[in-house]
């Protein structure tokens, strides 16, 4: 490649970085916006208070077993639902926030507080009557037994005279 070309797409590149570096200044005045973020005069909030967030969750096997893992700090154990139909894991609850601290005190306020909810199809069928769950150290662990497989069965078709 000659020393042109070289030249040529370092150019290229530099006015790329530059179209960046003005694209992110632009968008500067809103990285201070989040969406709990209200107005001084409270005329408008991003997020009226019926919205449901949803959990982050791990979905895993071992031999025996299909594990969920979430991330659920701050909430009590009472405070959860988990309920389990067919092949639908549906995990609910509620985080409260400390009611305490005022809005206007806040600097950052990105914890998400409120109701939430979480269902995930499993992959195979468990056990539903084995099914365990445990909060520690603010991790939601439920484990759900595999049940063994069931034959396949066949269905002979009748000929209706």
């Amino acid at each position: 490649m000659n020393m042109t070309k070289i030249k040529n797409l370092f150019s290229k590149a530099k006015d790329q970085a530059d179209l960046v570096d003005e694209k992110s200044a632009e968008q500067d005045d809103f990285s201070q916006i989040t969406p709990t973020t209200t107005s001084k005069n409270n005329e408008q909030e991003w997020l009226d208070e019926d919205v449901e967030g949803q959990l982050s969750v791990d979905v895993y096997q071992d031999k025996d077993n299909i594990i969920i893992k979430s991330t659920i700090a701050g909430v009590k154990p009472e405070d959860i639902d988990i309920s389990l139909q067919n092949d639908l894991l549906t995990i609910k609850g509620k985080r409260e926030a400390d009611t305490t601290i005022k809005q206007e005190d806040y600097f950052y306020q990105e914890c998400y507080w409120g109701s939430f909810s979480r269902s995930i199809i499993l992959p195979m069928e468990v056990k539903i009557e084995e099914t365990k769950a445990e909060l520690k150290n603010g991790i939601l662990t439920i484990i759900l037994p595999k049940a063994k497989p069931s034959k396949a069965v066949s269905i002979k078709v009748k000929i209706d005279d």
